[in-house]
């Protein structure tokens, strides 16, 4: 499914490593000049079809600058003024060395290539053919690199290259698109490559020697080399790429630091960022190195797998650097058969469940496990693999249905069904049926009946067996869902004929006065009083058929039940005033007779104190 990377692994024999070198040399690449147009690169395929997106119109449209070259934020320098040097084949031999040096000092002036890119063209033609001639001479001559030219070369490499990256041109987070945004080249890269080509030969000359070497090339030098990676550049990648497999392979003292870091900077792009321009490339080293692993793989190699490796699934543009990605993960498997249900395992967790293009990716990659796995551990895995793949036919996008159902035309992964088909036809059969008659896909329809088909011819009792069970099951299903209907219809007739709540009448409004509670009583509550007392000692003395002379006594009214009297019907509230009256006020006027007057209904009974 991707072509494997073209590096060996640095562990292996050096021979082996310059087999391994690709035909087209950096070496033999030409000065490039500065390109004019922006376009994508010739060997970027282009999509299938053409989508017209549709953008929100409500807002603020944002117009997108024509892309323009970028240059790094270099210290220019002050004396920008070369002078030609001599050649180096037209030197005496003892005076090479000294003239190698004073090219390798004169290619540490930098020049300006974005704000004036006219300035200076006389000392930058000096520059750039001061490179050119320290390539071929560093390619084709023997015995030229000495100590002395060690730290000349390494300082002058790290002043043109190590810098502070300018800020991505490209939109960040959510909004970044890794296949449509077309990335910022290099303005200065005219003399750059060539400082690239100058130190990849200087480190794979035959006379390049890592003891003398490794107190120059060190922890702080890798790590600013690592800094680098991360530049929009594709073509200073590609050279970064190559130099840092060169110096892996060279230096044994700088392995484990150099893996560290890559690991730091994969954690910070997973967890931290999402955005880093040179994933691809550090994944590609990595398949180099994991290649060139040991048996037995060392539990730190296993970590990287689980805690590094899978979770790079889930970021957002795993489409730039998926293809390194799997081919580093079936490396593991290949060496560590054992490792293949802790990875199917972490697969199915990061699986995509809204990004059909990004789940067409899983099954490209799974595909290629299932081409490597052993049937012991394929026994493990298969059940929730199944389950998974039983999702995916059952997709909408048919896409994602048809890679799937392309498993069955695989012969391995086929045999592997064979073998556990009492396991696999029972998850899968209820997918492949449904979807037969329901998918919108004509194409998948073909398909599902393909792989129907070759259940059939597998076991034909256990087809019939699932074709039975799946029938009955829809039947029970049917029957579950007229039994729950049922139960809910019970429920509800229940609830109406038996509430479990007060029943609630809207109150009538409250009459104007009620009771009151005074310090003082004032003249207007005096007369009201005693008129109420006079209606309602009138209406007692009716009602209980006795006088209401000065020696009666007053009757209990709390103690007789008469149905037409507000007073004794419903509960009451007593009030006392500081007057020496005590009030007593019906505060239920439901309880009234019909033919009582307005004032009976709020009675007041005042008995002297």
């Amino acid at each position: 499914m991707w072509e494997k990377p073209i590096y060996r692994s640095p562990d292996s024999s050096e021979a082996e490593m310059e087999r391994a070198q690709p035909q087209q040399q950096p070496q033999q690449q030409q000065p490039q000049q500065q390109p004019t147009s922006n376009k994508r690169p010739s060997n970027s395929a282009p999509p299938p079809t053409q989508l017209n997106k549709i953008k929100y119109s409500g807002g603020p449209q944002i117009v997108k600058k024509e892309r323009r070259h970028s240059s790094s934020r270099f210290n220019l320098s002050k004396n920008r003024e070369l002078q030609k040097l001599p050649a180096l084949k037209d030197a005496p031999p003892h005076e090479r060395e000294e003239l190698f040096i004073q090219k390798l000092r004169q290619c540490c002036v930098l020049f300006d290539f974005i704000s004036d890119p006219l300035s200076d063209l006389k000392f930058k033609e000096v520059k750039r053919a001061g490179l050119n001639e320290m390539v071929e001479y560093i390619t084709h001559n023997r015995d030229v690199v000495t100590e002395a030219i060690y730290p000349e070369a390494v300082i002058m490499f790290s002043v043109n290259l190590f810098r502070t990256l300018p800020p991505s041109s490209n939109p960040t987070g959510a909004e970044f698109d890794p296949e449509e945004d077309e990335p910022t080249l290099e303005a200065a890269w005219p003399h750059l490559q060539l400082v690239y080509e100058f130190f990849l030969r200087f480190l794979e000359s035959p006379d390049f020697q890592p003891n003398v070497a490794k107190k120059y090339i060190d922890q702080k030098f890798v790590l600013s080399l690592l800094d680098l990676f991360d530049s929009e550049d594709p073509r200073e990648r590609d050279f970064l790429k190559t130099i840092l497999h060169r110096i892996y392979g060279k230096f044994l003292g700088l392995r484990a630091y150099v893996r560290r870091q890559i690991n730091n900077i994969f954690y910070r792009f997973i967890y931290e960022t999402e955005h880093h321009n040179g994933i691809a490339e550090l994944l590609e080293i990595l398949g180099s190195i994991i290649n060139g692993f040991a048996l037995p793989l060392k539990e730190e190699h296993k970590m990287f797998l689980i805690r590094v490796l899978l979770p790079l699934h889930k970021v957002k543009s795993l489409s730039v650097y998926h293809p390194q990605l799997a081919y580093c993960v079936v490396q593991f498997l290949e060496k560590d058969s054992s490792l293949t249900e802790p990875v199917i395992v972490g697969l199915l967790k990061f699986w995509p469940k809204t990004h059909s293009p990004k789940e067409v990716m899983f099954l490209n990659e799974l595909e290629e496990i299932l081409d490597v796995i052993e049937p012991s551990e394929f026994v493990k895995v298969m059940e929730p693999l199944f389950r998974q793949l039983a999702k995916c036919v059952s997709s909408p996008h048919f896409q994602v249905a048809e890679r799937a159902l392309y498993y069955w035309n695989n012969e391995y992964i086929m045999s592997l069904i064979s073998d556990n088909a009492a396991k696999i036809l029972p998850i899968m059969f209820p997918a492949l049926y449904k979807n037969s008659k329901s998918h919108w896909n004509k194409t998948i329809h073909g398909l599902i009946y393909n792989a129907l088909k070759l259940f059939m011819e597998m076991n034909q009792k256990l087809f019939d067996d699932c074709t039975q069970q799946y029938k009955a099951e829809k039947q029970k299903g049917r029957f579950r869902m007229k039994e729950r209907e049922e139960m809910w219809q019970k429920i509800e007739e229940l609830a109406r004929l038996n509430p479990q709540y007060p029943m609630y009448y809207a109150p009538l409004p409250l009459p104007s006065v009620c009771c009151m509670e005074t310090e003082t009583p004032t003249a207007e509550d005096i007369q009201l009083l005693k008129k109420t007392v006079e209606t309602e000692a009138v209406q007692v003395r009716s009602l209980t058929g006795s006088g209401a002379g000065p020696g009666s006594s007053a009757p209990s009214l709390s103690s007789r039940g008469h149905g037409n009297l507000c007073l004794s019907s419903t509960p009451s509230a007593y009030l006392q005033g500081r007057s020496g009256f005590m009030l007593l006020t019906c505060i239920s006027p439901l309880s009234c007779p019909p033919a009582s007057s307005p004032s009976s209904c709020f009675s007041t009974l005042a008995v002297q104190a």
